[in-house]
């Protein structure tokens, strides 16, 4: 036992409800990443960041379990339970998208003899990645702020959204990356800087949170988290009308797919998600800045 009368080892981060959706995590991990060495397999950049995801989430899963279970966590300089909402938030974004983009890429409906077997692998790979999200959103659901609750401002529901926002934008800077022809016009630019400006404020926000460094702000954090929020509400607004009408008005562009487009490489299909996920960051923004107004903020380093 330590000088406080506890114990060195934390029973409750393996018996917990949460110490089992981490275990599940590790187990599923594991699985997904032996299927893959095995036979599964992957190439090119879609397959790349697949293996990316599930690595990076096992490597951190283990780090978090290893820290929660030794206690060591309490000496890192860092609000612990921010981060941990935080990136079991992230996890469960990035596990839902490869799991979306593995079996698009890498399963066919139909294959030779000799390729069946790789099949096999490659569809248990999709299940379990697919199962794989539900420990990870069960963290979110076990570590999210109970009403009455005092909580780190991550746990809140505008804390997960500002996750959810900064890795839509991470699909918009993907999509304009493809040959999106975002350097044609001036206003399409103005949209890039856009989604750079909210996406760059977003980050610095969920790092001073993680950070536990809000209290040592010269200025309030809530009320400049609420007045961020409703300009990137009006910021995200302006994109929304202007990138559809330099993408895809007919004085600007195509109105509907070039049928000589090829898939991966269309620049009307990197506009389209572009478009898309455009109109779905001004939601979660306008869904924040609602839910902003009925937060109580306290000044403290987890908060």
């Amino acid at each position: 036992m330590d000088s406080h009368g506890e114990h060195y080892l934390n029973k409750e981060a393996v018996l917990s409800p949460l110490g089992a959706a981490r275990m599940c995590q590790l187990l599923l991990g594991c699985t997904i990443m032996a299927l893959v060495s095995h036979s599964a397999g992957y190439s090119a950049n879609y397959g790349t960041f697949c293996m990316f995801v599930w690595c990076f989430c096992f490597a951190v899963t283990l780090v978090v379990f290893t820290l929660d279970i030794t206690r060591l966590h309490t000496c890192m300089p860092i609000s612990w339970d921010n981060f941990t909402v935080a990136f079991a938030m992230l996890a469960t974004l990035m596990y839902i998208t490869a799991s979306v983009v593995y079996p698009v890429y890498f399963l066919q409906t139909e294959c030779p003899d000799e390729s069946c077997e790789v099949q096999i692998y490659r569809i248990a790979v999709t299940v379990c990645s697919s199962i794989c999200c539900f420990p990870y959103g069960a963290e979110v659901f076990l570590t999210r702020a109970k009403p009455g609750a005092v909580v780190g401002y991550m746990a809140t529901v505008s804390g997960l959204l500002k996750v959810v926002q900064a890795f839509v934008a991470c699909i918009i800077f993907g999509a304009l990356a493809n040959d999106s022809e975002y350097d044609v016009y001036i206003a399409s630019q103005y949209c890039v800087v856009v989604y750079s400006l909210c996406f760059l404020v977003t980050v610095i926000v969920i790092v001073l949170t993680v950070s536990g460094r809000t209290s040592a702000l010269r200025f309030p954090f809530d009320r400049f988290v609420v007045v961020y929020t409703f300009f990137a509400v009006v910021l995200y607004l302006s994109t929304a009308l202007i990138w559809p009408i330099f993408s895809f008005d007919r004085k600007y562009g195509n109105t509907t797919r070039p049928e000589d487009c090829p898939r991966g490489q269309c620049s009307w299909d990197s506009k389209l998600v572009v478009s898309v996920f455009t109109n779905t960051n001004l939601i979660l923004y306008f869904a924040d800045l609602v839910y902003s107004q009925r937060i109580r903020f306290v000044s403290s380093s987890a908060a």
